[in-house]
């Protein structure tokens, strides 16, 4: 075991990822009692890169007093279990998390297939068989009844000596924090460089049609606490202190998806969400995810009153006000 650092000092530990961008990212803090932000990638991999990175910075596993876990996806929270069963860690996660973790699966199904109908998408099995699978993943990775503190936005909050703010930033995951602490940010996937996050939001549960809206405001609570962040620690590409820029280059990201349905529409007359996918992307293949925002971006429009819907058969269509 390699000596230990200083107090103060935060550990990158990267994990292997099967989609872009290829690689996550956790954090250690090095504290009187050690913190954990994220806990990576499942998986035997997963589990020896988490090892090794704590071990890289003077520390055993089972040492790790405090795990905050940004949000509920695997890729993040993916040896959360495997770290519990090693260690006992406070965990710390936004408010919501346990709910959805504990989320009935054949309200979810039910709730999937009624949703992704009325966006008119074609495989609608296979997106309830994603958000049940996704689901199952998830509460594997971090069961619910093992957190022991959710957060609430902009609560402030300790983990041993360190204090965090939680910054509700919704839009990739609706349950999404960040975590600030000393001019620290540590982001997961609310800032990115060099690029936006996918508006996942809750893809077709319940609240999908405000994945667009959600993003905004999750940018707007990271413009408010701007002031304060002199370095971004991202759950994917670089650490960065740009802030504001990445939050300016999102906005402009969002307006474009807002913009591009809007065109889509007006050009084709009416349309059902997957149909202005399909005009906006072309081929849906592994980029299922952007029916989501279509769907949270023509809702914001019929919102604005832009656009009108009417719906058939359980399928809405679009179409100009």
């Amino acid at each position: 075991m390699e000596p230990r650092l200083d107090a103060g000092t935060v550990e990158r530990i990267e994990f292997d990822i099967e989609w872009p961008p290829g690689t996550a990212f956790a954090y250690l803090l090095v504290a009187e009692e050690p913190i954990l932000v994220d806990a990576g990638s499942p998986g035997e991999t997963g589990w020896n890169a988490l090892a090794s990175g704590i071990s890289d910075a003077g520390y055993a596993p089972e040492e790790i007093e405090h795990l905050l876990v940004t949000h509920p996806h695997t890729d993040h929270a993916g040896q959360a279990a495997t770290l519990l069963d090693a260690a006992d860690p406070t965990v710390y996660a936004p408010v919501g998390v346990r709910a959805r973790l504990s989320r009935d699966v054949d309200d979810l199904a039910a709730t999937v297939r009624r949703n992704a109908t009325a966006a008119g998408v074609p495989d609608v099995e296979a997106h309830v068989d994603r958000a049940v699978d996704s689901l199952r993943r998830n509460r594997a990775c971090l069961p619910p009844e093992r957190i022991d503190v959710e957060v609430a936005p902009g609560e402030r909050f300790s983990a041993g000596d360190t204090v965090f703010e939680a910054v509700h930033v919704p839009g990739h995951q609706e349950n999404q924090a960040a975590f600030l602490t000393d001019g620290l940010l540590f982001a997961g996937d609310a800032a990115v460089e060099p690029f936006r996050p996918a508006a996942l939001h809750v893809g077709f549960d319940e609240g999908h049609t405000e994945s667009i809206d959600a993003f905004y405001e999750g940018l707007s609570a990271l413009s408010s606490v701007e002031p304060d962040v002199e370095r971004v620690y991202p759950g994917h590409g670089p650490v960065f202190e740009d802030l504001a820029g990445a939050v300016a280059r999102d906005r402009e990201s969002l307006d474009s998806v807002v913009a591009d349905c809007r065109a889509v529409v007006e050009s084709l007359g009416v349309a059902t969400a997957h149909e202005v996918t399909a005009e906006r992307v072309g081929t849906l293949d592994g980029r299922e995810y952007t029916v989501f925002e279509s769907v949270g971006a023509l809702a914001r429009l019929r919102r604005q009153g832009v656009l009108d819907a009417e719906t058939e058969e359980g399928v809405h269509r679009f179409r100009p006000a």
